[in-house]
């Protein structure tokens, strides 16, 4: 690239990021070309690219496995994130499933760095637990360990409300993972009292899966036309590009994973993150035009 991607640093971590990240979640059972193959190519192009953060889990199929075998010899180049309380009971690992408890999560690390080839990863995170559940399965003390043992140099954890503002209260995490987009804004005001508090925002669904031709199942883009974005977008950008550089106008959206399987794709999301956030005007508008369909953020509780 003739160009850098901005960075930022990811909280207390002291990791400087680049602000597109990119996730692994990327196997569909429709998705016959998404082979190691092509997963070989595309992970080396996300780096070429420049971007330096990579996140992955156990049951993001053989993400763990592909991402160490065939960019292992390139890990000086980027920071690694991955998830701890999936199961293997799923022989394709394409699950939900989740079991937590401390012992579980050592064998998740453990598994995780085996597959990896690695004697340690940068970030380790729940992979969305309710508050219940952690402090049941006393996996804080669990994470604690791999910390202490050399294993994972940060703590994280991949979260929504209601349950975020009490991890937050618990100062543990270093990291929170937080969906967040133009059209999921819930989070908004939030990511911004974490991002306060030291804690390192990585953001998922930063392009809300993104607008494709097999049509929108959850309606979540309907509201882009609801709220009349199209009027916004600078001649030439797509609808999936004018969210990503919206997702980057929150100045505490460290860094914003986005997943792919077609190297087009990841091509356009460099080029709309080199292009920068939205003009304030934008950004203010769009928000606007946003809350006037509901799309309000839920309010941190600290308002007077």
């Amino acid at each position: 690239m003739s160009q850098r991607l901005p960075t930022a640093i990811l909280g207390r971590t002291g990791i400087e990021v680049t602000r597109l990240g990119f996730g692994t979640a990327l196997w569909r059972p429709d998705r016959h070309h998404w082979t190691e193959e092509a997963a070989s190519e595309l992970y080396n192009e996300v780096l070429d690219q420049g971007i330096n953060f990579i996140d992955t889990a156990y049951d993001y199929m053989f993400a763990e496995d592909w991402i160490g075998r065939n960019i292992s010899d390139r890990y000086d180049e980027f920071h690694l994130a991955t998830k701890c309380g999936c199961t293997d009971t799923q022989p394709d690992r394409n699950s939900s499933l989740h079991s937590w408890t401390g012992s579980n999560f050592l064998r998740n690390i453990e598994g995780s760095l085996e597959r990896l080839g690695r004697e340690s990863v940068d970030i380790i995170q729940p992979h969305n637990p309710t508050v219940a559940e952690v402090e049941g399965g006393g996996l804080v003390d669990a994470m604690r360990e791999m910390r202490d043992t050399g294993k994972v140099r940060h703590l994280g954890i991949s979260t929504t409300l209601p349950y975020l503002p009490t991890f937050l209260d618990w100062g543990v995490f270093d990291t929170m993972q937080i969906p967040y987009s133009a059209l999921e804004r819930e989070h908004e005001d939030w990511i911004t009292k974490a991002a306060e508090a030291g804690v390192g925002i990585i953001i998922r669904g930063g392009v809300a899966q993104g607008e494709t031709s097999s049509g929108d199942r959850s309606g979540t883009w309907a509201q882009f036309e609801k709220a009349g974005l199209d009027e916004l977008r600078e001649p030439g950008e797509s609808r999936s590009a004018f969210v990503l550089r919206f997702t980057l106008s929150h100045p505490h959206a460290h860094t914003i994973i986005v997943g792919t399987t077609r190297v087009a794709h990841l091509r356009e999301n460099v080029e709309a993150v080199m292009r920068g956030p939205l003009p304030d005007d934008v950004y203010a508008e769009a928000k606007r035009r946003l809350d006037a369909i509901g799309q309000t953020p839920v309010p941190t509780g600290d308002e007077e």
